[in-house]
């Protein structure tokens, strides 16, 4: 038996690339590909639903079909912390449904995104840079808000960054206490470049997309999480297990 799957925003560059993916799946089916002029309601025949619209278009999506009883796979950028709590707190009434959150698919950047957690613990000076196509619409995109946002939450006991000069527009925007710089350029797919600086010394972590195949293991694990989620979950970091191995030393 497969899993029915409906892709919101099935005419865009990921709605189509997550489409022909879950085509190309033996355990899904595609039943719904919905655009800008179709009728929520062509959801509701699907098991899941893959949010991949536009910052502006998405609540409504998830609202939707989280109200209809439908678990949700959101690949839409733009979602904050503060509209992300709003989801958790409507869900209180819906205790049997779930909703994925996860702001890039790529496996890489996931963990990129974990390691500059882990590092911002240690240095003060921190600032991302984020590059995407010329066609996308939100910025900062939502991997750098997530990013920063996870760096903010691991320096809860060291304090908040430095960000001199803050007020200068050229500085980037503020997200959760740290500078975010994008850009928006054609011939880029996806690039994000964390930068700590330290005494005598500078770190970068960086983590570039050439193509969207960089997507389809997220997408797939993505997919198959939200089966059978509960609740909200955000990031593809949670789906996977970032804990180190230790294997044992042969003699």
């Amino acid at each position: 038996m497969t899993t029915k799957v409906a892709v919101v925003g099935a005419s865009g560059r990921m709605g189509m690339f997550i489409s022909d993916v879950v085509e190309r799946a033996e355990d899904f089916s595609l039943v719904a590909s919905l655009n800008s002029r179709s009728d929520l309601s062509e959801m509701l025949e699907a098991d899941v639903v893959v949010d991949v619209t536009e910052p502006s278009v998405s609540p409504s999506v998830v609202e939707f079909a989280t109200s209809h009883g439908k678990n949700v796979l959101v690949g839409t950028s733009g979602w904050s912390e503060d509209r992300i709590q709003r989801v958790k707190s409507s869900l209180t009434e819906l205790p049997d449904v779930g909703v994925i959150f996860i702001p890039n698919f790529s496996l890489g950047s996931a963990l990129a995104t974990s390691f500059a957690a882990a590092a911002a613990r240690y240095f003060d000076s921190i600032e991302i840079i984020e590059s995407h196509h010329a066609g996308k619409v939100d910025s900062p995109s939502g991997t750098a808000v997530r990013t920063a946002e996870l760096m903010a939450d691991a320096r809860h006991e060291r304090g908040p960054a430095a960000a001199p000069h803050h007020d200068q527009r050229a500085r980037g925007e503020q997200v959760a206490g740290i500078p975010v710089h994008s850009l928006r350029l054609t011939g880029v797919v996806a690039h994000q470049q964390v930068i700590f600086g330290g005494p005598g010394e500078v770190l970068t972590i960086d983590h570039r997309t050439m193509s969207q195949e960089s997507y389809e293991a997220g997408i797939l694990l993505g997919l198959r999480a939200i089966i059978t989620s509960r609740g909200v979950t955000v990031g593809l970091d949670e789906l996977i297990d970032l804990a180190p191995r230790v294997g044992a030393v042969s003699e």
